[in-house]
């Protein structure tokens, strides 16, 4: 019978995966042979969240009915140990830099040119159950996180995403964000310092903000 591809087999396309392999090898992330692969990884995580899994033993379960299409996705089939394994162990850094790939990828086919760009940069407290306690716990009792977001209204999504610790302020984040030449950048006091708006006025940026009272400025 003639192979025919899966939906999910379509939606697996559009991963860059040159880009994958090399933040594996960046991040040293397939550093024990014996353990799961990081591409494995990434197919049975991205199958649990399309298809609604509940649990990695019912994730278990799905590959397995689905052992002879795994092949032609570059998959297998994985045990719950192996999967929280890798959950608990392999560098985030790799799918937060996958994240950031695709963003990028998504935005150049829908953004407007550069010059009409408009950057809207805030961050939110990241809600957490105690089920979070043993990795969001980021000093002695604890337990939060934040999400800093750069996000095109124009596309209407986010375009860069960082988690930190609760306590991590907006500016330390927003320094580490890439600027894009050109763009108009909106934010409120949070990002309020001269050094960071020197950098996005060298880059040839707009900056939307509030002034505090006491700001010495010249028309």
């Amino acid at each position: 019978m003639q192979h025919q591809n899966s939906v999910f087999h379509g939606l697996l396309k559009h991963v860059p995966w040159a880009v994958f392999d090399r933040l594996v090898g960046e991040h040293h992330a397939d550093w024990d042979d014996r353990g799961l692969k990081t591409k494995a990884h990434l197919i049975a995580m991205l199958y649990a969240q399309l298809f609604g899994v509940r649990s990695l033993r019912d994730l278990e379960t799905n590959l397995k009915t689905h052992a002879g299409k795994l092949y032609h996705l570059g998959g297998c089939t994985v045990s719950r140990s192996a999967l929280s394994t890798a959950n608990a162990a392999r560098p985030v850094e790799v799918f937060g830099g996958l994240l950031s790939a695709l963003m990028a990828q998504l935005q150049a086919g829908c953004r407007r040119k550069i010059g009409d760009c408009v950057r809207l940069i805030d961050s939110t407290s990241v809600k957490l159950s105690r089920l979070s306690g043993d990795w969001a716990t980021f000093s002695a009792g604890v337990c939060g996180a934040k999400a800093h977001i750069i996000y095109d209204p124009d596309a209407d999504q986010p375009l860069y995403l960082m988690v930190t610790p609760s306590n991590v302020n907006d500016i330390t984040a927003a320094k580490a964000m890439p600027i894009e030449a050109g763009a108009s950048y909106v934010f409120d006091l949070g990002y309020y310092d001269y050094g960071w708006w020197a950098r996005l006025d060298q880059a040839g940026c707009r900056i939307v903000t509030r002034l505090k009272s006491n700001t010495p400025f010249a028309v």
